[in-house]
């Protein structure tokens, strides 16, 4: 069922990474426009500098999150580096968070959880796979662990 699940949010994120990389609206109109809306509404008051600088070289800041995506897609859909590609999986997911915290605007805490229901539980995902090793079942992580298995087996007949 994990590697189901890692496959599955591996294609999630090559679709994310094709519709930035396959126009450059995206990269030289788009990113600049959501990063600034969360600076000006949504982002963590200590996260907005750092924002800040990413839109000063919104081209290539762009670029590198489609160029993430892409990565970590390819990544999770082969079970190839599933561990560091979910760690930046995971730190990418924490960037959303800091970025849409508060959305919802002043109320009850429980609202702020609530808006991160698609970034949250992704993230987790993303700690599932680096702690259970979701790329040694059905990915190119595995294959060392299995000729030695193999190798194992054949020594003990």
């Amino acid at each position: 069922m994990l590697a189901l699940t890692r496959i599955a949010v591996g294609v999630f994120f090559l679709f994310f990474a094709q519709y930035k990389l396959a126009s450059p609206a995206f990269a030289h109109t788009g990113y600049a426009k959501y990063v600034t809306g969360y600076i000006q509404s949504s982002a963590v008051s200590f996260y907005k500098p750092f924002l800040q600088k990413t839109v000063e070289h919104a081209v290539a800041s762009g670029y590198a999150v489609a160029v993430t995506e892409l990565l970590i897609g390819i990544s999770l859909v082969l079970g190839l580096r599933v561990r560091f590609f979910s760690v930046v999986g995971a730190l990418f997911m924490l960037n959303l968070v800091l970025c849409t915290w508060n959305a919802p605007g002043p109320g009850p805490a429980w609202r702020y959880l609530g808006n991160q229901l698609d970034n949250i539980p992704l993230m987790c995902l993303f700690l599932l796979f680096v702690a259970y090793r979701a790329g040694e079942t059905w990915g190119l992580d595995g294959r060392g662990k299995r000729s030695d298995r193999i190798r194992d087996a054949y020594k003990k007949s």
